[in-house]
C-alpha cells in the first residue's frame, strides 16, 4: 500500500543520506554542511576518508563505520540508533550513497523501519562526466562497475550491445586496459570518453574512439575513471546469443569456407567484431 508522507517538518526518527564531494571538497553544499554539524552521530563507508572531509571543516563527530564487509551488521546498529532517537548522516567516500557504493542495505531496512530517509544533494561522478563528455545526454544508462572476470565482463557487454542511450561505466586503474579492449571487441570501434580525476587538480578527459583509447599508454592512466560509450547506432543490428553466433560460423565452414572467412562473414552481418567471434569460437 502506498503512504504519502510530508517531508516538512522532517519527523523525529529521519536518516540523513548525504552525497559527498568526488575531488573538490569545497563543493559539499551548505545544507549537507549544516546537516553534518547538527546529527549526533556520522555513519560512513571510512573512517579514515570521512574524518579528513570533518577535519577540513572543523567538525567533530562519532564515526560509524558502515561499508560493503559491515553493511548488515552496522546497518542494524544505525537502525536502532535512530528509533533510539539519535540523529545519523550516513555518507560514503565520494558522491552519492548507494550508486556503486555502500548504503543501499540501509536505505531499505530504514524504510523497513518507517524511519524517514532525506537524501541531500550534491556532487555525482556519472554527470559531471557524462556532461562533459560531448557525447549525447538526452537519454544515457549507468551500468556502474563490470565483473572483474573477462568472461562474465563480455557477456555484459555483448547485452549492452544494442542499447541507443549513452553508456557509462565505473572502472579502476589496474582494470582499464582489458576493460577498454573488450568494449572494442564488443562494441567495435565507437565514440568513447574516459573522464578521470573529476573535480580533481589533474581532471582530465580523454575523449575519442575505443580504438584510440585502447592504444593509451594505460600507465597514464590513474585514479578512479568514467567510462561513457556511445550508444548503438546501426539499425540493422542484429542482437544474437553465443549459441546463435557459433552456429552461424559452424553451418558457413561446412559450406567448405575456412573458419577465418566465415568469422569474417558472420562479423559483417550481424556487425559484431571479429576478435569477439574468434575468442567465442575458440573459448572452452
Amino acid at each position: 500500500m502506498i503512504r504519502h508522507k510530508s517531508f516538512q517538518p522532517e519527523p523525529a526518527h529521519t536518516l540523513y543520506f548525504i552525497a559527498t564531494p568526488i575531488g573538490n571538497l569545497q563543493e559539499l553544499s551548505p545544507r549537507a554542511l549544516e546537516i553534518m554539524s547538527n546529527v549526533d552521530k556520522i555513519a560512513c563507508e571510512d573512517t579514515r576518508v570521512t574524518g579528513k572531509l570533518l577535519h577540513h571543516f572543523n567538525l567533530q563527530k562519532p564515526l560509524i563505520p558502515c561499508h560493503e564487509h559491515n553493511e548488515n551488521l552496522a546497518s542494524q546498529t544505525i537502525i536502532q540508533a535512530v528509533l533510539q532517537g539519535e540523529s545519523i548522516a550516513y555518507v560514503s567516500d565520494a558522491g552519492y550513497p548507494g550508486i556503486s557504493d555502500p548504503g543501499q542495505r540501509l536505505i531499505q531496512l530504514a524504510l523497513q523501519s518507517d524511519i524517514h530517509v532525506v537524501v541531500i544533494s550534491g556532487p555525482s561522478a556519472i554527470l559531471n562526466a557524462l556532461v562533459g563528455s560531448g557525447l549525447n545526454t538526452e537519454r544515457f544508462y549507468f551500468h556502474g562497475f563490470l565483473l572483474p572476470k573477462e568472461g562474465p565482463r563480455l557477456d555484459e557487454l555483448k547485452d549492452l550491445y544494442t542499447r541507443k542511450e549513452t553508456l557509462i561505466f565505473y572502472e579502476s586503474p589496474h582494470r582499464i586496459d582489458n576493460t577498454l579492449k573488450n568494449m572494442l571487441e564488443v562494441f567495435g570501434n565507437r565514440r568513447a570518453v574516459i573522464a578521470r580525476e573529476l573535480t580533481k587538480l589533474h581532471e582530465e578527459y580523454l575523449r575519442g574512439t575505443l580504438q584510440e583509447l585502447v592504444d593509451t599508454n594505460p600507465t597514464t592512466l590513474k585514479g578512479e575513471m568514467v567510462v561513457l560509450v556511445d550508444g548503438n547506432k546501426d539499425e540493422m543490428s542484429i542482437k544474437l546469443s553465443d549459441d546463435e553466433l557459433r552456429k552461424l560460423v559452424q553451418n558457413l565452414t561446412e559450406t567448405g569456407l575456412s573458419m577465418k572467412d566465415a568469422i569474417r562473414q558472420v562479423s559483417e552481418m550481424t556487425t559484431i567484431q571479429k576478435n569477439y567471434i574468434y575468442k567465442l569460437m575458440h573459448r572452452n
